[in-house]
């Protein structure tokens, strides 16, 4: 016999309409409760579907009875969580309880669809799936999955519902638990906080509509007209004179094999470079990296990661850069690296056009999903060849560097004057964690990676994307290595600008300080920079004029004078720039400050704030607010606007 604090409460009849009443007011409640009882192995779609049918079928039983028998109300006094007083909604979150611990009811909902009545939640032609969390919610899946469905529901009805240990035993075991306390002593394993079950991650009322399996689709429709095709006219066919397709035709019969595509998915077809090859390697790019890993034989996985980058399903999460075509290989690929990386095991290729990053649980369980990332590398160097990011994790940025890097250091962008520290290895060339660069507002540190390559030393950073970018100094057209300490304290005072181009495909960026202007009124001297961003596609580069005045930190950023997307300026192309500032000296009197680079002859400024001087500095009074336009005279004669 169970003990007195495990039996269900008394109940009294009620008015069915005051369930239904419950229902409607706290549907999204009860629709979350029955997604996260839900056993993770089920896809996220299909829980979304199963949630919403346990919710509106728990009022089956009431509405067969004639009337519903909910719980008596609690004695006054206690509380807890939105509508937990509420009768009507205490009988139904126990329906819902009920029908998703009930042993074969997840399975009919998600083997048999055409099996349940009409009433089903069912959507064609699209996949419906809450919105994606971040590291937490994905830590709390994977202990949800872990745990017995009583404990799931233990954990829901104490984070989610607020009930105390006791109203937990009585719910469930009028659930039909055989042990709650059992249940109760599981959830208390359970480490992630309870604020995440209220993370739109589990919310099955909120959703994002994606496409479903539309390659899978269209080859089942194929199928079924071609058996039909095949019905009627293979007669015809067996009659034919000679082979029957036709001596003169150029594509193949239907359904036919390709073999560079079946080559392409092949595991034994991958392309494998030897790991001294580098050294005697006419180029010196990505396509003299060695096969490095500790799976590079898992057939099994480079399989999966080969089938994910052609035919990506439902539970794939995909992403690319601007401008990286994301289709199936085109030949079979370079494999670069096939191995564990922390909690997951990653397979990196390379295919001449793109590098691809593939990524899975440890224990390859599927209802966890997989990761693939594509990114345009096409025209690599040594320079922008040293590191990929193999991984992103709670503690940083994992990088696989070249195997001529000799030595991998990190150095905080915005500390200048303090010593790089050392990154550790593995033999596999595989770095440990360093810190990812601030994403958000209060830029207090920006972690680069310097690779160190035979005398060279190259600096590069993440941008959110599988090739780090490289950062340089100098001119258009000769950029050089980050190495000076004037460079270095530039670089202090840009670094917090790189946001502005994260996650677009960039290359490299360039700092160019292309003027000093001593400042009116004795205010010390100024610098102006040209940030330029240049991309793998080629299009799409950014520019940032800034002015850094005189600051009390060396890493105080610069303002932002102008910018520009697709412009000439900065580049080899035109290897010039004029932009011009609203600046308020000490005294508190306001100019208008301009700099051109060298091939400026003159500078002059109209509309509202009238000035001009030779060369290509300019310093004019002006008003507060004051939107004067700013152009130059060349040194050859020709006029050019300031970038704005």
């Amino acid at each position: 016999m169970r003990p007195l604090s495990e039996l269900p409460p008394d109940v009294a009849p009620a008015d069915a309409e005051q369930a239904e009443a419950a229902l409607v007011e706290h549907y999204p409640r009860l629709v979350r409760i029955g997604y996260l009882l839900l056993p993770p192995s089920v896809s996220r779609g299909r829980r979304v579907f199963a949630a919403h049918a346990l919710a509106q079928r728990s009022l089956q039983a009431a509405h067969r009875a004639g009337a519903a028998t909910v719980p008596l109300p609690r004695r006054p006094g206690r509380t807890g969580a939105t509508g937990a007083t509420d009768p009507g909604y205490a009988y139904v979150r126990r329906q819902v309880l009920r029908r998703a611990l009930a042993p074969g009811r997840v399975g009919r909902l998600r083997l048999r669809p055409s099996r349940l009545p009409p009433a089903l939640p069912y959507a064609w032609g699209l996949r419906l799936l809450p919105h994606p969390g971040g590291a937490g919610e994905l830590a709390l899946e994977r202990e949800l999955a872990a745990a017995g469905a009583p404990a799931r529901a233990a954990f829901v009805l104490r984070g989610l519902e607020g009930l105390a240990d006791g109203e937990i035993r009585r719910e469930l075991a009028a659930a039909g638990v055989a042990d709650p306390h059992a249940a109760l002593m599981e959830a208390d394993t359970i480490t992630a906080g309870h604020a995440l079950l209220a993370s739109p991650e589990f919310d099955p009322c909120s959703l994002q509509a994606r496409p479903p399996d539309l390659p899978r689709r269209r080859r089942r429709a194929r199928t079924a007209l071609a058996a039909l095709a095949a019905l009627l006219v293979c007669g015809a066919l067996l009659g034919l004179p000679g082979e029957g397709w036709g001596r003169g035709s150029l594509s193949a019969p239907l359904y036919a094999r390709n073999p560079a595509s079946e080559a392409a998915l092949d595991p034994g077809s991958l392309r494998r470079v030897p790991a001294e090859f580098w050294q005697r390697s006419p180029r010196t790019d990505f396509t003299a990296w060695p096969t490095r890993g500790d799976r590079t034989a898992d057939t099994r996985l480079l399989r999966r990661a080969l089938e994910v980058w052609a035919r990506p399903g439902a539970g794939v999460r995909t992403s690319a850069t601007p401008g990286t075509p994301v289709g199936p290989p085109m030949g079979a690929p370079q494999l670069l690296y096939a191995g564990e990386v922390g909690e997951s095991a990653v397979v990196l290729f390379h295919d001449g056009l793109r590098v691809v990053r593939y990524a899975e649980p440890r224990n390859a369980d599927p209802s966890l999903g997989a990761a693939l990332d594509f990114a345009r590398v096409d025209g690599a160097d040594e320079a922008s060849s040293g590191a990929l990011v193999v991984a992103r994790t709670r503690n940083g940025v994992r990088y696989l560097t070249a195997p001529w890097v000799r030595g991998v250091r990190v150095r905080d962008l915005l500390a200048p004057d303090r010593a790089p520290r050392p990154l550790p290895r593995s033999p596999d060339g595989v770095t440990d964690a360093s810190a990812a660069p601030a994403t958000g507002p209060g830029c207090r540190s920006w972690d680069a990676v310097e690779l160190t390559e035979g005398t060279q030393v190259r600096l590069v950073t993440d941008l959110g994307e599988l090739a780090p970018a490289r950062l340089t100094s100098g001119a258009p057209g000769k950029p050089h290595d980050v190495t000076g300490r004037a460079e270095r304290e530039s670089w202090a005072r840009t670094a917090c600008l790189l946001p502005e181009v994260r996650s677009h495909g960039v290359r490299a960026v360039n700092s160019w300080a292309y003027a000093r202007q001593p400042l009116p009124e004795d205010g010390g001297t100024a610098r102006w920079l040209c940030t330029r961003a240049e991309t793998w596609r080629g299009t799409g580069s950014r520019v940032i004029a800034q002015f850094q005045a005189p600051a009390a930190r060396p890493s105080e950023p610069g303002a932002v004078a102008a910018r520009a997307e697709d412009a000439p300026e900065c580049g080899a192309r035109a290897p010039r720039v004029l932009a011009g500032v609203l600046w308020k000296s000490p005294g508190g009197r306001w100019y208008v400050l301009a700099a051109g680079s060298e091939q400026f002859a003159s500078l002059a400024t109209s509309g509202g704030v009238t000035g001009s001087a030779r060369g290509r500095l300019l310093a004019v009074p002006a008003e507060a607010g004051a939107r004067p336009r700013l152009e130059g005279r060349l040194k050859d004669g020709g006029r050019v606007v300031a970038l704005h």
